[in-house]
């Protein structure tokens, strides 16, 4: 449906699947379907992404000491902060936090101006932690961080075995791709602790015991060899070190029951995935989160890659091992040496030739001897007073980071904080001492890598935002202040894609990345490049789907290399003061931090609050029930959510989201709880796996306070977290405190309310207040066991101009009597609430496809189509039970 005459063709900002958006001023944005990662689907957020732009919370000037500046005086602020640690600390002294956000562009003049110019080692970025695990493992097997396979053989193979992905969630698109690929004979494997809206693909849910991935697969190698189903001619030609693999593999899973015991599974379901995996050459096993993000995260993903290669299932179509990364360029940075242990176009510092080469071709004084901080021991150098000058891009890290605490501790103590961010106000901007003004999303012209090494355009379609300026633009300008000009010379994003392009060619002796064929690129070349996966070389002018496919590898031998894997348990143990595991991850309509996806109300109606799943025996074990906010204390730090009764939760576990922070919310951070346990190898932090205590949070009242943007109401409550709706803001919120409603009322609604209801004895009360037939702001309060009702129609009162004396006496009930009360929201493409799903479920409509008739829901991104499958599952049980 694309006109390209008149629609921009960009990328998705959001995960890395990558997806191809085709936007058309005033139109709400579409999925390209000339796109081969999407073909013109997009997930709900990708959907909402015009109801995410404009100028509304954006950073619009620099700002150096908390004062508005112009572009000149902070390029001066930043060089000479630099320049002073340089001179009385060293190039130690200076440290870098990067982004997957960020386009390649912007990434490659970041690590060239600190690691080459600068010379600090100090470079890191937020995708450690989420696939530095994989890098890891990709570069022990292959010799370099490749994925070797490509998206189409998701749908090509005949058994497709997901680990630690909640794709339905997390990579919708790809979920989607995989649904419409059933067929007669494909089978599908999701390995997850949790059963999640994934588990709705699965023909085998292998509920495994948390952080017993590595002992899976050690035993699956273990019967592939003892049944003689191993490749011996692949792995003579191709592969080194498998008998020390299966010595470390029959050690510690030398049977079924073996590796049934240490992942408290079924020995029958761990059986029939051995026998599936044998018996089917085309198998793709995609991991994502659940194995990276672990404290023997590289082992876990080594453990799957070994399977492959003793099975010659490595790209191959339909065959071979897929890490899925998180975000839009994720592997763009991996690319041009984002991580502390790299250098750009896949180098190593570890490898003096690539340090030389490197240098030669920059022209650089001189690159640090050898690898910098991690992301986890680059905030502890700044805790430590080691870091002067920390400068961060694109990223939370005051939210993300475990051990949250120390995290905010090193950025208040930092002489010199500056964060360039498109967003005004993060949890992060509070600790900048200078603040730069980002291009945002529409706006910044580049471009990013997905998880299947395609490259593609981020194209702008919209000016600039105030002051906003480009990534590369702001370093280059630091760089000319410092005195580098000659090297950062670039006028165009193109000069810098040209340049990272020759880098990648420069003395190539056989690495994978590739870019020969773009280093030459002008302008119209690059502004009409078309997505293409690399390696781009004489060889591959149209790019390369599958490496690795003929059996040669990336080592100096060309052979792949087994690793002998010697399974480890989570570090963080539960015991009597923390008897509980936490898990945390994402949820399907919010991104990370939510800076860009709070800002489209509707996706915060799927989960508006944050919450905390648990199993019903926990809840009941504890004397707690759903609905009432429960609170999970770590050794850290603590979490405040609403309980959530969850079935397919492992008894003992709960999960908790990741997106919540201090702008949203007072006590949710996901990182509070855990500690900053790494990979010994990759530096990732262990994210799935803290250490709580479950109670319920003391509470005698709850109530929900809505009112106009920038109200300037004062209030007080032990638990508060806010929603972002059209028109107005909803605050949730509950207190121990005894209640004095008619003098809090006042306050908090920002004067005396017109109207009132106050009934001491149930502990309820009603109050709003009016501006010349406008509602300013309402006030509804509730004993803590009592439940709210739906305030959707109230929230849509803010957005009139004059209430009807009906609506005015209707706003103390919080709702229109007259409507129907939908229940919360299950597909936020199309509004459909549960009660609506429910109802059409009992009038016959018995399949996601029949309500999609019906009611639309689950026809267009589809995200919400495992939800309907449950939906329909227990209406109908509760129905027949009647």
């Amino acid at each position: 449906m694309n006109d390209k005459a008149q629609a921009t063709c960009t990328t998705c900002p959001y995960c890395g699947v990558g997806c191809g958006v085709a936007v058309t001023a005033g139109e709400p944005v579409q999925g390209d379907t000339t796109h081969p990662a999407n073909y013109g689907r997009l997930c709900v957020k990708g959907s909402s992404l015009h109801e995410t732009l404009g100028d509304n919370g954006r950073l619009l000037h620099p700002r150096v000491r908390g004062r508005r500046t112009d572009w000149s005086h902070a390029v001066q602020s930043v060089a000479g902060a630099i320049r002073e640690a340089l001179a009385q600390h060293g190039p130690g002294s200076v440290g870098f936090y990067l982004s997957g956000q960020l386009l390649t562009e912007d990434y490659y003049a970041a690590n060239k101006l600190a690691k080459g110019f600068i010379g600090t080692p100090h470079v890191d970025t937020n995708s450690r932690l989420c696939m530095s695990s994989a890098v890891a493992a990709h570069k022990r097997a292959f010799g370099a961080d490749v994925v070797p396979g490509c998206y189409d053989d998701l749908e090509m193979a005949d058994l497709l075995v997901l680990v630690g992905s909640n794709a339905a969630w997390n990579h919708p698109i790809l979920f989607q791709r995989m649904q419409a690929a059933a067929r007669d004979g494909r089978r599908v494997v999701v390995i997850d602790p949790r059963q999640t809206a994934t588990s709705d693909l699965a023909d085998l849910h292998l509920s495994l015991r948390p952080g017993s991935d590595a002992a899976l697969f050690n035993g699956l190698l273990t019967w592939l060899a003892d049944r003689q189903m191993v490749d011996r001619d692949y792995i003579s030609a191709s592969c080194d070190g498998f008998d020390d693999a299966l010595v470390a593999a029959r050690q510690s899973a030398p049977d079924v029951d073996a590796v049934a015991d240490a992942c408290d599974l079924p020995v029958d379901d761990v059986a029939r995935f051995f026998n599936w995996f044998a018996g089917t050459p085309r198998t793709v096993t995609v991991f994502s989160q659940g194995v990276n993000q672990s404290s023997s995260g590289t082992d876990k993903g080594n453990a799957i890659i070994n399977c492959h290669l003793a099975t010659g299932r490595v790209g191959k179509p339909g065959a071979s091992p897929f890490s899925i990364t998180g975000q839009p360029n994720a592997m763009g940075g991996r690319e041009v040496g984002g991580l502390a242990n790299t250098l750009a176009a896949h180098m190593d510092y570890q490898n003096d030739a690539d340090r030389d080469r490197v240098q030669r071709f920059w022209r650089s004084p001189g690159l640090a001897d050898g690898p910098g901080y991690k992301a986890v021991d680059l905030f502890d150098a700044v805790h430590r007073g080691e870091i002067k000058v920390l400068w961060i891009m694109a990223t939370n890290p005051a939210v993300s980071l475990p051990d949250n605490a120390r995290v905010r501790e090193a950025l208040a103590s930092c002489p010199t904080v500056i964060v360039s961010d498109c967003v005004a106000e993060t949890d992060t901007t509070a600790y900048a001492d200078i603040l730069l003004p980002a291009m945002g999303w529409g706006e910044k012209d580049g471009t990013v890598t997905n998880s299947e090494r395609r490259i593609s355009r981020q194209r702008a379609f919209l000016p600039p935002t105030g002051e906003a300026r480009p990534d590369w633009w702001i370093i280059s300008e630091v760089a000319r202040e410092l005195g580098y000009g000659d090297a950062f010379s670039y006028t165009t994003p193109v000069d810098v894609f040209r340049e990272h392009a020759a880098l990648s060619a420069f003395e190539n002796d056989g690495r994978p990345f590739d870019l020969t064929g773009f280093k030459d690129m002008d302008s119209e070349s690059y502004d009409a490049l078309a997505p293409i996966q690399w390696p781009v070389n004489q060889r591959y002018p149209q790019g390369r789907p599958r490496i690795f496919d003929d059996g040669r590898f990336a080592t100096p031998g060309g052979r792949a290399q087994f690793v002998a894997i010697t399974p480890d348990q989570p570090v963080q143990q539960t015991d009597r003061d923390y008897p509980m595991v936490v898990n945390s991850g994402r949820i399907r309509d919010q991104w990370h931090t939510m800076t860009r996806t709070g800002r489209a109300a509707r996706l915060w109606q799927h989960r508006a609050e944050p919450f905390i799943d648990v199993h019903p025996e926990d809840l009941e074990r504890l004397g707690l029930r759903a609905g009432q906010l429960g609170r999970l204390d770590g050794a850290r730090g603590a979490f405040v959510g609403r309980l959530q009764a969850v079935p397919e939760q492992r008894p003992g576990e709960v999960f908790i989201p990741i997106h919540w922070n201090r702008q949203y919310a007072g006590e949710a951070l996901a990182s509070d709880l855990m500690a900053a346990v790494v990979d010994p190898v990759s530096g990732q932090p262990e994210s799935k796996h803290g250490v709580a205590q479950l109670s319920a949070a003391p509470v005698r009242w709850q109530a929900r306070l809505l009112c106009r943007p920038g109200h300037t109401g004062v209030w007080r409550a032990g638990y508060w977290s806010r929603v972002p709706l059209d028109g107005c803001e909803s605050w949730w919120l509950a207190g121990e405190d005894n209640a004095d409603w008619p003098d809090w009322a006042s306050r908090w609604l920002g004067g005396q309310p017109q109207v009132e209801m106050h009934d001491a004895g149930a502990g309820r009360y009603r109050a709003a207040r009016f501006h010349q037939g406008q509602l300013l702001a309402v006030l509804i309060a509730e004993p803590a066991d009592s439940p709210f009702p739906d305030l959707a129609w109230l929230a849509t009162c803010f957005e009139r101009d004059d209430l009807t004396t009906a609506d005015r006496r209707a706003i103390l009930a919080g709702r229109d009597a007259d409507l129907p009360d939908i229940g919360p929201v299950i597909c936020s493409c199309f509004q459909i609430g549960q009660k609506q799903i429910e109802a059409a479920i009992g009038d016959g409509s018995d399949s996601p496809e029949a309500l999609g008739r019906q009611l639309k829901c689950g026809t267009n991104c589809g995200s919400c189509i495992p939800e309907l499958r449950k939906l329909i599952e227990t209406t109908q049980i509760a129905a027949e039970a009647e």
